[in-house]
């Protein structure tokens, strides 16, 4: 059965969700772009990429986001759940470097229950919580045809790989720079021009 990509996206507010995957950090620039308002990124100040607001661009103004270097996962834990609990920004997003265990993952969606706010952790595959309102694998597809004139984003694959209160499901998606939304793509094999195209 087919899910809709937007009976699950945007994400649910006021609970804190998960995405792993090559993808994840376009995954987090489109849920920044969908909430046009501030939004709290939060990653230790030991990992060795830098993020830069202006390659955020593309997605949203660089100048609503605020970035917060943390010495260790548990300074970041600490700021993503009295930045949820405050609810002054709709959106925490928080690079994970070690598992959560529940109570972690707990105190996250009680705070962004009680702010109001929407949470995203940026985890490596495998590493998921158990109390993760949504996990998305987001992968980018390496297409054999390039992309039509105008569109120079890549393609990528979300799927939701955890999901308490709903379906799971599967989507190519693309975001166009120009009109600033995501747009749902057809598989491969449906595509005008495909080999794979049906006759």
């Amino acid at each position: 059965m087919f899910t809709p990509l937007n009976t699950v996206f945007p994400l649910r507010p006021a609970r804190v969700h998960e995405v792993c995957g090559a993808g994840a950090f376009g995954f987090a620039a489109v849920v920044c772009a969908r909430v046009q308002t501030d939004v709290l990124w939060i990653r230790e100040a030991w990992l060795s990429e830098r993020l830069n607001p202006t390659g955020l661009s593309a997605f949203f103004d660089p100048s609503h986001l605020l970035i917060a270097q943390t010495k260790e996962q548990t300074d970041s834990l600490a700021v993503a759940e009295t930045a949820l609990k405050d609810g002054a920004v709709s959106l925490v997003v928080l690079e994970l470097t070690r598992p959560l265990n529940l109570r972690e993952g707990r105190r996250l969606q009680l705070a962004a229950k009680a702010g109001a706010a929407t949470g995203l952790c940026l985890i490596p595959e495998g590493m998921g919580s158990n109390a993760a309102e949504t996990r998305w694998n987001a992968t980018p597809i390496h297409e054999s045809h390039p992309p039509p004139r105008g569109e120079d984003s890549t393609l990528m694959r979300w799927e939701i790989i955890k999901n308490k209160s709903g379906t799971l499901g599967v989507w190519d998606v693309r975001w166009d720079h120009t009109a600033h939304r995501l747009d749902v793509v057809s598989p491969v094999g449906e595509r005008p021009g495909s080999s794979h195209a049906p006759g």
